[in-house]
């Protein structure tokens, strides 16, 4: 036999004994899924684990567990490379066994092992006692899914008020779609005080959008009784609100003072001045951080109202509180003005103590394309009053 041949034969023999050897070799048990849903005593989907064991004769205690398995949020779960053989399967909700049953596991066949824990199997074994723990688990959880699903049906609805709203507040369109669906809300959860707040946002919104339709008519809003209405009824849905809130397990003051403020700017519109400055100074006892906002706002509805004394002293608190904020000095500066007075004998125009003083204020603070500022420049030019092009304006020197 040549030498060649030789290589030939022992490369075959070496090829054959690598093959059975590998014929030889235990094969690999690739385990299987195991997948099913789990139903709880009232109907629910289940939570918790799913435990594999096959210590099937040794006590509960004792069983050590090949495969443990989550339960999903929808009850499912999905078991892989389970091993063949004689399983305890065991649904455990943290260290509590609630249900058991007997599987056995095939190879390279896939197994499907559902817990319904509210059939026949699971309740016949059940003792009076357990039974009627789980009737009187059911009417209560059956009382707080129920709670739930209003609860999740008034937060979509809040989201989407809320989003239409801003929506329509530039334009003041119709939101009488979200005035109706914030009424169902309230009535659904009246002891809700963000419900009656929003509720309240949205009957201003519509009474916003009347009075601009009566505005586009010619029509004073002051004379629309519905208009009217909606005003009146949107302030008393915000105070509404407040006083649920502040009787609540946990107020929360920064709400509260958002319900005055919007009060107070209703109120201002409806010309009821007192009733308004009371608004804004609950307002800042609320959220006293956000002072010089509400007492600027007091200084406008004042100012709107010709209440210049008011307006004058309200703008004095806001610019107490918050010195950096142009709109109070030109409130103050526009309410001074009204009492300026002529010189018998230069008849000259004297403007009262303060009023330049503000009215230069307000220069400084206000970006020059505010168009205020303009028309003041042009004001003051026609009383001969020179306008301190050095001057500075304050600091803020405290705030609240």
């Amino acid at each position: 036999m040549n030498s060649l041949k030789m290589k030939s034969l022992a490369a075959l023999a070496a090829f054959v004994l690598a093959g059975s050897t590998a014929a030889l070799a235990q094969p690999s048990v690739m385990g299987v899924t195991v997948k099913g849903h789990v139903t709880d005593e009232i109907g629910q989907p289940g939570k918790g684990e799913i435990r594999f064991t096959k210590d099937l004769t040794a006590s509960q205690k004792e069983q050590r567990f090949v495969n443990v398995t989550p339960i999903d949020a929808n009850g499912n779960y999905e078991a892989k490379s389970v091993p063949p053989g004689d399983y305890f399967v065991y649904v455990y909700t943290g260290d509590i066994s609630r249900d058991r049953q007997e599987l056995v596991v095939k190879p390279q066949e896939n197994a499907t092992l559902d817990f319904d824990m509210t059939s026949e199997r699971y309740t016949k074994d059940l003792t009076p006692e357990r039974k009627k723990e789980i009737e009187d688990f059911k009417k209560n959880a059956a009382a707080a899914i129920s709670a739930n699903k209003v609860i999740n049906n008034l937060n979509k609805t809040l989201a989407n008020v809320r989003t239409d709203l801003a929506a329509a507040l530039p334009t003041k369109a119709d939101v009488s779609k979200d005035v109706s669906d914030m009424k169902a809300a309230t009535d659904a959860k009246p002891d809700e005080s963000v419900l009656w707040m929003v509720y309240g946002e949205a009957l201003l919104g519509q009474a916003d959008h009347l009075a601009a339709e009566d505005q586009k008519a010619g029509k004073a809003f002051l004379t629309d009784e519905d208009t009217l209405k909606l005003y009146n009824d949107s302030a008393a849905a915000y105070q509404k609100g407040v006083d649920l809130n502040a009787a609540s397990k946990k107020p929360q003051p920064v709400d509260q003072a958002v319900a005055y403020n919007s009060i107070g700017n209703i109120d201002g519109k409806l010309g009821k001045v007192p009733e308004a400055s009371a608004a804004y100074d609950n307002a800042v006892k609320a959220d006293p951080t956000k002072a010089g906002m509400y007492y600027g706002n007091e200084a406008i509805v004042l100012y709107k109202a010709n209440q210049a004394d008011g307006a004058i002293a309200a703008a004095d608190k806001a610019i107490a509180v918050d010195a950096t904020r142009p709109d109070p000095y030109y409130i103050k500066a526009q309410s001074l003005v009204g009492k300026a007075t002529v010189d018998p004998k230069t008849q000259m125009i004297v403007l009262p103590p303060g009023c330049l003083e503000a009215y230069q204020d307000f220069i400084s603070l206000a970006p020059p394309t505010d168009p205020r500022v303009g028309q003041i420049k042009e004001l003051l030019a026609s009383l001969n009053v020179k306008i301190d092009t050095n001057y500075k304006a304050p600091s803020n020197p405290k705030k609240k």
